[in-house]
């Protein structure tokens, strides 16, 4: 099923979470709304189940006008962070439950009760009542309980948030495979980027009162619609440096450590530009001294993070920069270096506004 929200507004009090929101969801496809606390996620996954309604615009499932239809007719499975557990069941009959309401026959309860369990590491515990479980547990029942009825819309809100650290990294591997099999489509709630990447076909990201920017993973990774959302992608975070570009003799360049860089030619357009320069730190590599382009910087600190290495260097200016190579590849860790950033990974944004300036834009 696809889902339309159009101009949705809600307010609580005088706090407007969501103003004039608009998002398409394709059918069988998973988006994840990305964000800070308070960005209003949660409240939006509310107002497209039902148990809230918005104080102004349209939600639409597979063409109907949801206004006025209860949460139980509208065939979405939940899975929010209360958990929202029947006490007096165990985990089995709670999970078995939208099954049970269907009249399901025993035997096919019990087939898809045990293997979501196994999917989710808790056929152990199926016997076991909500207040004998985990944090973790309780989370992967309720999430155990929206995947056995197969619905058409899952509705998840940061299902893995209390999941520990192996276990999180397995779902993140099987969830995609199982949402597909099921050809459902999915709203996915997450304030961890590489969950958001890892699960998600697109993501929204959501700001203040809406949505910032909506794209593919990588759209979202490589080109950010501005500093905050540049910021929320990656690990080590991206390097962001105040710069002014000039006009050099084969285009357009700015000065690093007193080395010029150059810039793709499509930013001619923003010489003279306050801007701040985006460079993730994957894409600069260690270099010998002397060639076109290579920028000297001091090493401050080396940190090993197991497939990495990321490296704490500062320019002649005293500008921080950080540096991640590939666990194992050969770096300077001390002294006076020579970097190399290749241009047509370099990002520009507006100093004033933050915006990402888009190539062949004037000033």
């Amino acid at each position: 099923m696809s889902i339309q929200l159009t101009d949705i507004v809600k307010s609580f009090k005088t706090d407007r979470v969501l103003d004039s929101l608009s998002l398409g969801v394709s059918r069988g496809e998973t988006l994840v709304l990305f964000g800070p606390s308070g960005a209003g996620k949660t409240v939006l996954l509310r107002l497209i189940a039902g148990v809230i309604d918005p104080d102004e615009g349209r939600i639409v499932i597979n063409g109907v006008d949801m206004e006025g239809v209860e949460p139980e007719e509208r065939g979405i499975g939940m899975a929010f962070q209360n958990f929202a557990l029947f006490p007096h069941m165990d985990a089995h009959a709670n999970i078995a439950s939208p099954l049970t309401a269907r009249r399901r026959t025993r035997a096919d309860i019990e087939d898809r009760v045990n293997e979501v369990a196994e999917l989710l590491k808790i056929r152990h515990v199926l016997g076991h009542k909500p207040k004998e479980l985990s944090n973790g547990q309780k989370q992967r029942t309720a999430l155990g309980r929206a995947l056995a009825a197969e619905p058409s819309i899952l509705l998840l809100d940061d299902p893995l948030r209390n999941v520990d650290a192996k276990l999180r990294f397995e779902m993140r591997l099987e969830l995609p495979r199982l949402l597909k099999a099921q050809e459902a489509t999915v709203i996915y709630v997450t304030q961890d980027y590489k969950e958001a990447m890892a699960l998600g076909d697109r993501i929204a990201v959501m700001g203040a009162h809406g949505i910032a920017q909506v794209g593919t993973p990588e759209d979202i990774y490589l080109t950010p619609a501005d500093t905050t959302i540049a910021r929320l992608f990656g690990d080590p975070a991206i390097n962001l440096l105040d710069v002014v570009p000039e006009q050099g003799g084969g285009g357009p360049e700015i000065q690093l450590s007193g080395a010029r860089m150059p810039l793709d030619t499509a930013y001619a357009g923003v010489v003279g530009r306050p801007c701040i320069l985006g460079i993730r730190p994957e894409t600069i590599r260690f270099t010998e001294a002397g060639a076109p382009g290579v920028i000297p910087v001091e090493i401050e600190a080396e940190t090993p993070l197991n497939e990495k290495t990321v490296t704490l260097a500062a320019t002649r200016a005293g500008r921080e920069i950080l540096i991640s190579r590939p666990a194992g590849t050969p770096g300077p860790d001390r002294g006076t270096a020579h970097i190399a950033i290749d241009p047509s990974g370099a990002l520009l944004f507006d100093q004033a506004t933050g915006k990402r300036i888009h190539p062949g834009e004037s000033a």
